[in-house]
């Protein structure tokens, strides 16, 4: 018997496929396949978890953002209180010192003003006493206690 080409190509598909029959490749090719699958369900799976909780800190951080901003406002509001408190309390110091400098001149000139009285009254007694003094001395020696008792009593109606 003569055979062809084509019958030999056919028994060695055939020998070849019951070849791979025998040895299971097509179960090791399942079970290749299957793993990658598996690999790839399980890489699926891990990139979901990963991506939840990339999720889940933006949403924290931008929460805690939210919180920075709030408390950066509150203590630029309480700074501002604050600073407005001490320029309200330098003013009331200012003020009071003004007013207490001012109260220390006007007591200083009231006390000018009396001293100045006071020491035109007395230029005024001693010219009295000494025109006086000329006036009796003009007169004569005669009424020397007079003299006395006039100038006593000059000295007194003027202070």
């Amino acid at each position: 018997m003569h055979f062809d080409a084509t019958f030999w190509a056919t028994v060695g598909l055939v020998l070849f496929l019951a070849l791979m029959v025998y040895l299971k490749v097509p179960g090791l090719v399942t079970k290749s396949l299957d793993e990658r699958a598996d690999r790839i369900r399980d890489e699926l799976e891990e990139a979901r978890r990963l991506r939840e909780e990339a999720q889940q800190l933006l949403a924290e951080y931008q929460r805690k953002r939210t919180e920075a901003q709030k408390e950066a406002g509150d203590i630029v509001a309480a700074a501002g209180r604050e600073a407005e408190a001490l320029r309200q309390d330098a003013k009331t110091k200012a003020d009071e010192y003004v007013a207490r400098r001012t109260t220390m001149a006007e007591q200083k000139i009231a006390q000018a003003e009396r001293e100045a009285v006071n020491a035109v009254r007395s230029s005024a007694v001693d010219i009295a006493v000494e025109a006086a003094r000329r006036v009796l001395a003009q007169q004569g020696d005669a009424a020397p206690n007079a003299f006395q008792a006039s100038l006593a009593e000059v000295k007194t109606k003027l202070n």
